[in-house]
């Protein structure tokens, strides 16, 4: 039996000490467009960003943020067509990025941070991703 009542993945939330910064991150760097803002009173506390369909991350202002491989939520993923393109733009703003490797699951993978430490994989799915074969089976890492 599937399950019929999640569609998809709505938004994620992160934390972010500085919201310009972190707004520029995703924006500038990534490519993503930000949908609103969030406000209390004139006060900006934080935003919401489109990363296609219906799906979105939501970054709110929070002092003393500081990413750590404990917390519960380990990275975000992000689908590109073009990784190579986008290594080159991330690279260019002077932003650190790994180069690409085939991950175990037959996709092209890059992984980097934004300002506050939260890990960002980047993806570029292939006729061979896991993701797209028939469900069930196993995918056996090798880390």
């Amino acid at each position: 039996m599937t399950n019929t009542m999640i569609k998809q993945v709505a938004h994620v939330c992160v934390f972010a000490q500085d919201l310009a910064k972190t707004e520029a991150f995703y924006v500038d760097v990534l490519g993503l467009e930000k949908a609103f803002d969030f406000n209390r009173g004139e006060d900006w506390i934080g935003f919401y960003l489109a990363t296609g369909a219906r799906t979105f991350v939501e970054v709110f202002r929070r002092d003393a943020v500081q990413f750590a491989d404990s917390n519960p939520i380990n990275h975000l993923c992000f689908e590109t067509e073009d990784l190579d393109g986008l290594l080159a733009h991330v690279r260019a703003k002077g932003v650190a990025i790994t180069d690409k490797k085939l991950g175990v699951d037959g996709t092209w993978q890059a992984w980097t941070a934004d300002p506050d430490g939260a890990k960002i994989e980047i993806f570029q799915y292939t006729p061979q991703s896991r993701q797209f074969q028939p469900h069930g089976g196993v995918c056996q890492v090798n880390w």
